[in-house]
């Protein structure tokens, strides 16, 4: 029997946080929840910061999982885009290592390739193959879907580390 794998899965932005867990057990893959933080509208950027923070604090604690994995940040053409991306992506890996988790990151291309099959996938393409390989999901916001391809991705590469290290 092999062992269960809790792992949480984040897509960040300030608007938007995207959040999945997924349970790993040998290779298979099976959905347990995912979501959307929402920051307040109008909110001072400090605020919405704290929010997602809070957010996600709230749910390592409702699901327990052994790690975490966020999404690197991509090379955006607006310096103060980036910057706000930056913080709100310090925050994701914030509150899991703060719990305790041990936390990975991955670029976008990577994530995608995990699960899509090509690096350049666009998001519907990810959403269509989150559906396939998690059938339980149901209807799925963008940002959850790609917070569930994170986790999945997480949960291809940490099977792989494990067996170059067996």
């Amino acid at each position: 029997m092999s062992t269960v794998i809790r792992i949480l899965g984040v897509d960040p932005g300030s608007a938007a946080t995207g959040w999945g867990v997924v349970e790993r057990a040998g290779a298979r893959l099976s959905y347990v929840a995912s979501g959307v933080i929402r920051p307040k509208r109008g909110a001072a950027h400090a605020q919405k910061l704290a929010e997602i923070f809070e957010g996600l604090k709230a749910l390592i604690f409702e699901f327990g999982p052994d790690e975490a994995a966020v999404e690197e940040t991509f090379v955006n053409a607006n310096p103060r885009d980036a910057l706000v991306l930056g913080q709100a992506r310090g925050v994701a890996l914030l509150a899991p290592g703060l719990a305790g988790l041990t936390v990975a990151e991955y670029a976008a291309n990577s994530v995608k390739k995990s699960v899509v099959g090509k690096g350049h996938a666009d998001k519907t393409q990810v959403a269509a193959m989150v559906k396939v390989l998690l059938p339980k999901c149901g209807a799925l916001a963008s940002d959850e879907a790609d917070a569930l391809a994170v986790a999945i991705c997480h949960a291809h590469h940490s099977s792989f580390r494990k067996l170059e290290a067996s």
